[in-house]
């Protein structure tokens, strides 16, 4: 079968290479509640990229060649032993392990039990594959935090993980402040946002500070790692400041200096949580019925063919995108 693939660490635009020779998984390679999925469409995610850009760490992390992607949307051709809720020819939503070798980018993938979930068949592959990632991270960033009512902090409301944060708080029942620039207000009101702070001409530490601490999770989608010193200013004293972190090396420390250093010697006083998505399937089960009954949806920023991932990776470093970039792997069924 046809993947694409990262032949080894270094740029993406360097080293992502097609394969038209790839072992296609089998039914036969099926154990317990595996699923054999044909996809359709791939969404890419920062982290498909970052992290083979690592370099000595890459190297150390992942075996190449490495196809990358970890979300998708497919059809169902084969279930594993084990299977009693899933049909051939059912339509599900999936996740694949980071830290392995199989990617979204590539015609069949085998998904295992914690990394799918079941959604309608006449439901948009497109939209359904933008979830993933970005909707479990949002998901699992919020849920544990809040009860209905509570107020939420989202820096960075309008990409990928904001635009799913901004929905999940709301259909928890909380209220949500988010970030964004001037030109994605309008996205991150349709989105249900009650509050949004525009950081192109507002100081938002300082709206956050005039607040006072009201906020029941501070979830930072940016890497603003430099407000957690500050977050018993505008954070309920148990309420964590939650970091999706990117993969630069910078980032990193800046993460490690947050997480060991004491409040005395100017760390924050709230918990600082590096967060790392995990794959969980009641999680996105819960996710697929949302999806499935319109309560939550992906925000599609572009498209394209599978032949042109490299210029969907090209889109995606830009960093400017409002929502997700989705790769065509195959034609809906």
């Amino acid at each position: 079968m046809r993947a694409w693939q990262v032949i080894s660490p270094g740029t993406i635009e360097t080293k992502l290479k097609l394969n038209s020779e790839v072992r296609r998984p089998r039914s036969e390679d099926l154990k317990g509640q595996d699923i054999l999925v044909k996809v359709r469409s791939a969404a890419l995610n920062p982290a498909d990229y970052k992290v083979v850009e690592l370099g000595f760490v890459a190297n150390a992390v992942f075996r190449f060649p490495k196809t990358p992607g970890m979300d998708l949307s497919g059809q169902v051709v084969a279930v594993g032993p084990e299977v009693t809720d899933i049909l051939v020819g059912d339509h599900v939503l999936g996740r694949l392990d980071p830290f392995k070798s199989t990617g979204a980018l590539s015609e069949m993938v085998i998904l295992e039990r914690d990394g799918y979930a079941k959604i309608e068949r006449d439901a948009d592959l497109d939209h359904a594959a933008g979830l993933g990632t970005a909707a479990l991270t949002a998901y699992q960033t919020i849920k544990p935090y809040v009860q209905a009512g509570d107020k939420v902090f989202i820096n960075g409301g309008s990409g990928g993980t904001g635009t799913f944060g901004i929905q999940v708080a709301k259909l928890l029942g909380c209220h949500v402040t988010t970030t964004c620039s001037t030109g994605k207000i309008a996205l991150c009101e349709e989105l249900g946002a009650d509050e949004i702070i525009d950081y192109k001409t507002t100081d938002i530490l300082e709206v956050l500070q005039k607040a006072g601490p009201i906020y029941s999770v501070f979830v930072d989608n940016v890497g603003a790692v430099d407000l957690h010193p500050k977050s018993s200013a505008f954070l309920l004293p148990t309420a964590p400041f939650v970091s999706i972190g990117g993969g630069s090396i910078g980032h990193v420390a800046n993460v490690a200096c947050a997480m060991i250093r004491p409040s005395f010697l100017g760390g924050g006083k709230n918990k600082f949580i590096s967060y790392l998505t995990k794959n969980s399937h009641d999680d996105l089960d819960q996710i697929g019925k949302w999806y499935s009954k319109g309560d939550l949806k992906s925000v599609i920023d572009s498209t394209y063919e599978f032949d042109d991932a490299p210029a969907a990776f090209s889109h995606l470093k830009k960093g400017s995108s409002a929502g997700k970039i989705i790769v065509h792997i195959g034609a809906n069924a």
